[in-house]
Formats: structure tokens, sequence, C-alpha cells
């Protein structure tokens, strides 16, 4: 029989303990409680995917008249009458100013009397060359006679043909008196009022201006870092082109309405303003309702490019620290695991992913801000990001 193990004597002891007012329980102690076991952070998360994605970078752009004419005085003159109504719209040959045409009309006048009495000398010239050529056929006159009569002729022919020259220009200016509209468009304030003098040479020649507005144009830079960016994606694959390079452009009004109709591209400048470095490019709209105005600032949109399989997160996934940018991703292990990225461009609310991630890997989009890396997580949602809308509806 194995001995029995008893207490040992404590009495003096707890005589002792009962003296400071404390009790002994017994010869054995209670162990202390585990420690609590560590709650897994309820996150949300998306599982990431390979997606084309439509590139639409966006320009601030100013509208510009397509054709915008300056209306000057040709000839110097009093005028007469303005002939059309301020900023209304108006069509090819529709008059807007009379100058006073009675100077204008005498000088013509002049002119073409001038021109019959050459006529008349060149019809005296041709009678005489006429009679003296066969006498100097026959010998019956000299030859200085002939070349006199032939000279005489050649003259008066000149003379017509001067005088003809000073007709035509007289009424080239008459002409110009009534001053027309060249092309369709809205008619500008007149700089001049009814019975100022006109000088052709001054710098007062300037009257009005008509511009066009349907077409349109929009215009906005682009600046070399951007050019340079565009060209390398394109030339190593990262973004495709649209076929034949048809982009379509979009304009976004002040008011963030979309004008509803869209353009393409007329023009861009191969060379770099020193000035600002940038390249100007130009796109044509239809404006048939004039709903652009040259002046207006408006948001202009590149269509048509897309970026083939390429990872994109949420922005609000995205986190800016001193070293660059990070994320933070759910591992193996369901704990929380940061991750260095390099970020590129923003695509609506989401944000292409250059380095750092990979299809099928976890990334939390709402919840990590309480997290500590290594921290348990679980999943409320974990949903692989839809496809990216057509590119004519991506913002």
């Amino acid at each position: 029989m194995a001995p029995r193990t008893s207490c040992p004597n404590w009495s003096g002891f707890a005589v002792l303990m009962m003296a400071l007012g404390l009790t002994l329980g017994g010869c054995d102690r209670a162990a202390p409680p585990p420690p609590a076991a560590v709650q897994p952070a309820e996150v949300d998360a998306e599982t990431l995917a390979l997606v084309d994605v439509p590139m639409t970078p966006s320009f601030i752009a100013r509208v510009r008249s397509a054709h915008d004419v300056d209306i000057v005085a040709r000839v110097s003159g009093f005028l007469e009458r303005i002939a059309y109504t301020e900023g209304q719209k108006v069509k090819p040959g529709d008059v807007l100013f009379v100058i006073d045409k009675k100077p204008l009309q005498a000088q013509r006048d002049s002119a073409a009397a001038q021109l019959e009495s050459f006529r008349a000398e060149l019809w005296t010239a041709k009678a005489s060359l006429d009679r003296i050529r066969p006498l100097a056929q026959k010998r019956a006159a000299s030859q200085s006679d002939l070349d006199n009569a032939t000279g005489r002729y050649k003259a008066a022919e000149a003379a017509v043909a001067e005088a003809g020259a000073r007709l035509k220009k007289a009424e080239l200016e008459l002409g110009y008196a009534t001053i027309h509209s060249p092309i369709t468009g809205v008619a500008g304030q007149a700089l001049v009022r009814e019975g100022a003098y006109l000088s052709a040479s001054g710098a007062g020649a300037k009257l009005s201006h008509v511009v066009q507005l349907d077409p349109i144009w929009v215009e906005f830079s682009v600046t070399q870092n951007q050019f340079a960016r565009m060209q390398d994606d394109i030339a190593s694959g990262r973004v495709v082109s649209p076929p034949a390079s048809e982009y379509t452009i979009e304009v976004e009004l002040a008011d963030g309405k979309n004008y509803p109709r869209t353009g393409r591209f007329t023009y861009a400048d191969r060379t770099l303003d020193p000035q600002t470095g940038t390249f100007l490019v130009r796109v044509e709209l239809p404006n048939p309702e004039e709903a652009l105005l040259p002046g207006m600032f408006v948001r202009a949109w590149i269509k048509g490019a897309v970026r083939p399989r390429a990872i994109r997160v949420p922005q609000k996934a995205v986190q800016q620290t001193a070293n660059g940018h990070i994320v933070y991703l759910v591992n193996a292990r369901s704990e929380a695991e940061i991750r260095p990225v390099v970020m590129g461009p923003w695509i609506g609310p989401d944000w292409i992913v250059e380095q750092g991630l990979q299809a099928g890997e976890q990334v939390i989009v709402d919840g990590f801000q309480r997290l500590a890396p290594g921290a348990p997580v679980r999943l409320a949602t974990a949903k692989t990001p839809p496809a990216p809308a057509p590119a004519a509806a991506t913002r």
C-alpha cells in the first residue's frame, strides 16, 4: 500500500495569516485561466482577375470656331448703313455693311468714259494701219509710214487694255462698297457706327467678324511626358489602339452633362511648343444646335484604346505611404498581409496595377484600417470585380 500523503503542519503559519486578516483555503491553489483567443476581424475583399480595361484619358479643352472671319473695309468711305442684326446668324451673301457708293460710282463712270475714248483712238489707229499696209506692199508708201501706223495701233491697243483694267478696278471697288458675309455663322458686334469714315488701309478697317459654329473645334494640349507615355504604352503592347487609330472623342460640358455628338481628330501638332512644353490636338464635332460656343471650356474624353489583361483594384483599397503605395491582402492562412504595389492610371473608381499583384489574390477593400500585419481575418464578402463597361460608357 502506497504511503498516504498528508499536508504539512501549517498551524503556526496559519495562525500568523489569520492574525493578518487572511484565510488559508487549504493545500491546493486554483490555476490561472488561459488567455482569451484573438477573434478574426471581419473584412470585405475582392478576388483579382485579368480584364480588358478601356483606356479613356481626359483633357481640359477649349471650344474654338472652325472658321472665324474678320469683316474689313476694302475701300475707303463713309459708312452709310449697318444691314444686319448683331449676334444673329447670317448666310453667305447676306449684306452686312454698306459704304457710301456715290464717289465710287463716279470713279467707275470716269473709268468707263476713258475706256471709250481709248477705244476710239484704237479704231482710228487701226483704220490708218489698214490704209497704209496695202500701199506699203505696193511701195506706194514708205516703210517708215507703215512702222509709224503700226506703232500707233499697238499703243492704242495698250491704252485700251489699261483703261479696261482701270474700269474693272473701279467696278470692283464699287462692289466692295456693299460688304457681304463670306460664310454661314454668327455675326459679331459692329465695331463702327453709321456716319463713320472708314479707311481701307488703317487700323479702323475692321468692322466686325463672323464665326462659324457648325462644325466646331475642340482643342487641348498634351504634355511631353503624356505623349511619351502613350507612345511607349502602345509600342510595348500595354495599350492597344483602335483599328486604323479611329478614336472616338466625347465631350463633357461644364455642368457635367454629356454632349450628344462625338467627334474625330483632325489635327495633331508634331512640333512641341517651347513656351508651354505641350502638343496641340484638335477635334472636330458637329454642332447643329450650337450648344458649343467659342471660348467655352469642356472636358474631352478619348475613347477606343484598350489595356488587355490588366489588373485593377478599387482606389479605396490603396494606401499611400512614405515608401509608396500598399494594399492589404488575405493570404492562404487567412491573415492580413501588406503588399507594396506600383500603380498606373485611374480608370473611374478603380486603379490599374502595374506591379505587385496577381490574378486570384484577394485584396481587402474595407476593414483594413484596423488591421496589423499577420492579424487573423474573416471574409464578409469575397467578390470578383465585374467586367468593365463598354468604352463609350466608361468614365
